[in-house]
């Protein structure tokens, strides 16, 4: 039986604002759709944020604690609660611009791109005070951990670069030029190796953690704009989202061949996967959600359903089966919208 509780939420920004989060139990609302399709998933609740109706971008939970991370550009808002109960706020009112969020359960850390002053900022996840501030580029984006070599891998987007922290000493350890304007970036627990979506040059390439040298470039065929990327390590999949033409390709990372193109909603952005269902998960800027269902290195499409307005961002609690989209403007106000495939309540 899942637990009928939320994780406890902390929301990433520039300017703090004490306030509580307003809890909402049971379910609320009714399947997620659109003209273009059904989705088979539910609301559970809609949960108001404080702030701004400004952009929210990456997320990332964490499963050891219990805490999901937001990155909520325009605001600095750091809310939380947990069985119901409110928790205040904690103030990084120097934290601008966030980007991406990364949890790392085994250092008890997240890590935060603030793209206002080009840094990665290095969080304790006890205390949640600042502890280091790296220099991440110029546009520091997307980031992905490499615990083989315990090393952080952050886009530079505008950059054309991979900047790599060594966490040990959060220190800047090496910059690895990409040649085109850099979306996200994934660890392959399998390979063990980076992979990067370089979207200015339409190609996926293989970082070596090791030497952090390029060890392949992978031309993207009928990708334009490839920005998002997932790694299924277990079916060595790559999934990667293209924004400029509405695609999804998946990749075998064994044969480095596309095995599928497909359509999704408009301006796909993240991805997150729900390995147990195997349900993956393309959020767009327009608020479409495209939703597939993964057998193996099989991949099939669910369909596309409207989650809400910029519902760009999407994020998986493997245990619960639970996804959250922040919605930035909702009726005026920026909300979480908690949604669970159907027929996973009693699991």
């Amino acid at each position: 039986m899942k637990s009928p509780y939320f994780p406890l939420i902390y929301v990433l920004g520039t300017v703090t604002v004490f306030t509580f989060l307003l809890w909402c139990g049971g379910t609320i609302g009714s399947t997620a759709s659109s003209s273009e399709g059904v989705l088979p998933l539910r609301k559970i609740a809609d949960v108001l944020l404080t702030g701004g109706t400004t952009r929210f971008d990456y997320q990332s939970y964490d499963p050891q604690t219990g805490l999901l991370f937001i990155a909520h550009l325009g605001d600095s808002v750091r809310n939380g609660f947990r069985h119901a109960k409110p928790k205040s706020n904690k103030r990084h009112s120097d934290i601008g611009s966030v980007h991406g969020v990364l949890a790392v359960p085994e250092l008890d850390r997240v890590y935060a791109s603030a793209t206002e002053t080009n840094e990665v900022v290095a969080i304790d996840e006890k205390t949640l005070k600042i502890i280091a501030r790296i220099p991440g580029g110029t546009y520091p984006d997307g980031m992905a951990f490499a615990p083989s070599v315990n090393k952080l891998y952050v886009s530079d987007e505008t950059g054309s670069t991979e900047t790599v922290i060594d966490v040990s000493s959060n220190t800047r350890v090496a910059t690895i030029a990409l040649g085109g304007e850099v979306g996200n970036t994934q660890y392959d627990s399998a390979s063990k190796h980076i992979f990067v979506n370089v979207q200015g040059r339409s190609d996926l390439v293989e970082i070596d953690p090791v030497s952090d040298k390029v060890t392949a470039r992978y031309p993207l065929s009928g990708a334009k704009g490839n920005h998002g990327l997932l790694i299924d390590s277990l079916n060595h999949l790559a999934f990667i989202s293209c924004q400029n033409n509405d695609k999804l390709l998946v990749m075998d990372l064994t044969t480095k061949r596309i095995v599928l193109i497909s359509s999704v909603g408009r301006e796909p952005d993240v991805l997150a996967y729900d390995p147990d269902l195997r349900l993956l998960y393309i959020a767009g800027e327009r608020g479409l959600v495209s939703l597939f269902r993964v057998w193996g290195r099989s991949v099939q499409k669910l369909g596309d359903g409207f989650l809400g307005p910029n519902a760009h961002t999407v994020a998986v609690d493997k245990q619960t089966h639970r996804a959250y989209f922040p919605l930035k403007d909702v009726g005026g106000a920026p909300l979480l919208r908690i949604m669970e495939p159907e027929g996973t309540s009693d699991r």
